[in-house]
C-alpha cells in the first residue's frame, strides 16, 4: 500500500511517490487506519487468568480527536478542501519577506527541482521554497498534529504554481504549531514538477519554538503524540501514559518549560473515572505507575488531589500483600505471580508517600518491610542484577530477564526509602545494584543500555531505568553515574534520532520508527542530563 511505504520513511527520510489514480485516492480515502494493536488505552490482556470484564474499562472518555484516515492527502488527485487558518504571533500566510531570519533545514531533488523547507524560528512559521523551476512546477507545504502519521488539516498549504520566468518561488509561510487549540506540529516542503506525476518532500521539521535545546525538543516531540480527546498518549499503553506523563513532568521541572503544564490536569480529569477510578486497574505495576506520576503532579503544582489519588492507590496496591514466599504483593489481582517490577514500586510508592505526608507512620512501614522482603527474596542474583520475579510454587528466583527497569526502579525506591529513613546502608546497597548494571554487558552492549525485546512493554524500559538511577546519582555528593549518563544521552541524540527530535527503541542506532514508549524514554533521559 502507498501509505504504509510512505509511514516508513516520515521521519527519516525524503519521500518521493508517484501520483495514484483518483480511484485509488477514493478507496484509501474510506479506509481507516487500523493500529497494529488490537487492544486500546483502556484494555490489557497480559494476565489471561483475569476475567474478560477485568481486562476491559467499562468508561472511556469521549474522543474529538478522531483516528487519521485516508491516504496521504499531498499524494491525492483532487485538492483537498481548505485548512483553516492558523494565528499564533501571527497568521498563516505571511510573507516570508517579514521573517527576521531563515534556517534551512533540508533540501530535496525532483527531476532537476531542488524543494528545501525553511524556518521562521522567533515566529515559529515555515514555508517551502522550488528552485531550478520551471513555469508549472508547484511547490506546498504539509502540516501535520500527530507526529506525521497524518496531515488531512494541514495538506498543501500554500500550494502555489511557479509563473513564467521565474527559476526560484517559494509558498506564504505557516505557522508550525497551533496555539489556540494546543495542537503541537510539524511541517514538511513538498513540490511536483509540471506535468509530472511525481512528488517529492522534505522529512517532517519543526521550529525551534519548544525545542530550543535537546530536553525541550524531545518533550515537544512527546507532545505530538498526545491524545486531546483522552489525555493519554497514542501508539503505547495504560501505564506506559504513565510513564510518558511522568517524563513531560519531569521535564517541567528540570527546565522550567511550561508549555505543556496543561496535560497534567487534563489526563487527570479525563481518566480518573477510568477502570476501578483512581487509577486503579487489575495490575499493581500499573496502580503504582500511576501513583508516581500523580506524586510528581503533586511535587510540580501543590495540588492534594494528586497526593490523594496516589495515596488510594498506595492503599489498594496493599490489599495484595500476604504470607505466599514470605510476603511481598502480587503482580495481578489473579494472584499468581511476585514480580520484581511490582514489589520495587510498592517500596518507592510507599517512600514517596511518607516523604509528602507529615506525621506518616503508616507508608514508612510498608516500605521497609517491602524493602526487608525484597533483598531476601533471592530476586537479586549473583551479579547483583535483579531477575523478573519468583516461581509461585517454589518461591525461587526465576532466572528471567533482568529487563533494565527492573534494575532502575529499586535505584528510585532505595533513594526514596534513605530519604525517609537517613540510613546511608540504603544508598550503599543501591551503589552496589547501580554499578552493577551499569557496568553489565549484557545491558550495555557496547557500553549503551539496550533492551532486546520488542511488543508494547519493553521500548518503555530504559526511560524508567535511567530515571532510577539519576534519582540516585543526585542523592550522591560524587555523582558517580553522572557520565554514564551523558553517554547515553550524546548517543542518543547523535545516533538514534530523527528530523523531527523523535527517538527509536536501541540508543545506539540507527532510527527507523518511533512510538509513544520509545518517546518517553528517550524524554526521560534526556531529563537526566543538561
Amino acid at each position: 500500500m502507498l501509505r504504509a511505504a510512505l509511514l516508513v520513511s516520515l521521519m527519516m527520510s525524503t519521500v518521493v511517490v508517484a501520483l495514484p489514480s483518483e480511484s485509488e485516492s477514493t478507496a484509501a480515502a474510506a479506509a481507516p487506519n487500523q493500529s497494529v494493536v488490537d487492544c486500546d488505552n483502556y484494555c490489557d490482556d497480559r494476565d489471561p487468568a483475569l476475567p474478560l470484564s477485568a481486562r476491559r474499562s467499562a468508561y472511556r472518555p469521549g474522543t474529538s480527536t478522531q483516528p487519521p484516515t485516508g491516504g496521504p492527502p499531498s499524494t491525492g488527485s483532487t485538492a483537498p478542501a481548505a485548512a483553516a487558518v492558523i494565528c499564533n504571533k501571527y497568521c498563516d500566510a505571511r510573507d516570508p519577506a517579514l521573517a527576521p531570519a531563515q534556517r534551512l533545514t533540508q533540501t530535496v531533488a525532483v527531476e532537476g527541482r531542488q524543494i528545501s523547507l525553511r524556518f521562521d524560528d522567533p515566529d515559529a512559521m515555515g514555508w517551502a521554497v522550488i528552485s531550478v523551476a520551471r513555469q508549472g512546477d508547484e511547490v506546498w507545504l504539509d502540516r501535520s498534529f500527530d507526529a506525521g502519521v497524518s496531515w488531512g488539516s494541514g495538506s498543501r498549504l500554500g500550494n502555489t504554481a511557479v509563473p513564467a520566468g521565474f527559476g526560484d518561488w517559494r509558498t506564504m509561510m505557516f505557522n508550525v504549531d497551533d496555539w489556540a487549540n494546543l495542537g503541537v506540529g510539524l511541517l514538511r516542503a513538498c513540490g511536483r514538477p509540471a506535468g509530472s506525476s511525481t512528488i517529492a518532500c522534505t522529512s517532517w521539521y519543526r521550529t525551534t519554538w519548544n525545542a530550543g535545546e535537546r530536553r525541550t525538543a524531545a518533550a515537544t516531540a512527546m507532545m505530538e503524540r498526545y491524545n486531546l480527546g483522552n489525555g493519554l498518549f497514542d501508539t503505547t499503553g495504560w501505564w506506559n501514559s504513565a510513564n510518558a506523563l511522568t517524563a513531560i513532568i519531569d521535564n517541567i521541572r528540570v527546565t522550567g518549560m511550561n508549555s505543556y503544564r496543561y496535560a497534567i490536569a487534563r489526563t487527570y480529569d479525563l481518566n480518573r473515572l477510568a477502570w476501578q477510578g483512581n487509577f486503579i486497574n487489575d495490575y499493581n505495576d500499573d496502580v503504582a505507575w500511576w501513583g508516581l506520576a500523580w506524586l510528581a503532579a503533586y511535587d510540580l503544582t501543590g495540588d492534594s488531589r494528586y497526593l490523594n489519588t496516589a495515596r488510594a492507590g498506595a492503599d489498594h496496591i496493599f490489599r495484595f500483600w500476604d504470607s505466599v514466599c514470605g510476603g511481598g504483593v502480587w503482580w495481578s489481582s489473579s494472584r499468581n505471580y511476585k514480580n520484581a517490577i511490582t514489589n520495587s514500586l510498592y517500596v518507592q510508592l510507599n517512600a514517596a508517600l511518607h516523604n509528602r505526608i507529615p506525621g506518616d507512620t503508616t507508608y514508612l512501614q510498608r516500605a521497609r518491610a517491602g524493602w526487608t522482603w525484597f533483598v531476601n527474596s533471592k530476586m537479586i542474583n549473583s551479579a547483583n542484577l535483579v531477575n523478573d520475579g519468583l516461581t509461585t510454587a517454589t518461591c525461587a528466583n526465576n532466572n528471567f530477564t533482568p529487563w533494565s527497569y527492573n534494575q532502575g526502579v529499586p535505584l528510585a525506591a532505595l533513594t526514596e526509602l534513605y530519604r525517609a529513613t537517613g540510613d546511608t546502608s540504603l544508598l550503599a546497597k543501591a551503589r552496589t545494584l547501580a554499578d552493577a548494571s551499569t557496568s553489565s554487558s549484557f545491558l550495555n552492549p557496547g557500553g549503551i543500555l539496550f533492551d532486546n525485546g520488542g511488543g508494547g512493554d519493553v521500548p518503555s524500559f530504559k526511560g524508567i531505568y535511567v530515571r532510577g538511577l539519576s534519582a540516585l546519582n543526585r542523592a550522591l555528593a560524587d555523582r558517580p553515574y553522572t557520565s554514564y549518563l551523558r553517554r547515553q544521552a550524546d548517543t542518543a541524540y547523535a545516533r538514534d534520532r530523527s528530523s523531527a527530535d523523535a527517538y527509536d527503541q536501541p540508543w545506539a542506532g540507527p532510527f527507523q520508527r518511533s512510538d509513544a514508549a520509545r518517546q518517553h524514554s528517550a524524554l526521560d533521559l534526556m531529563n537526566t542530563v543538561s
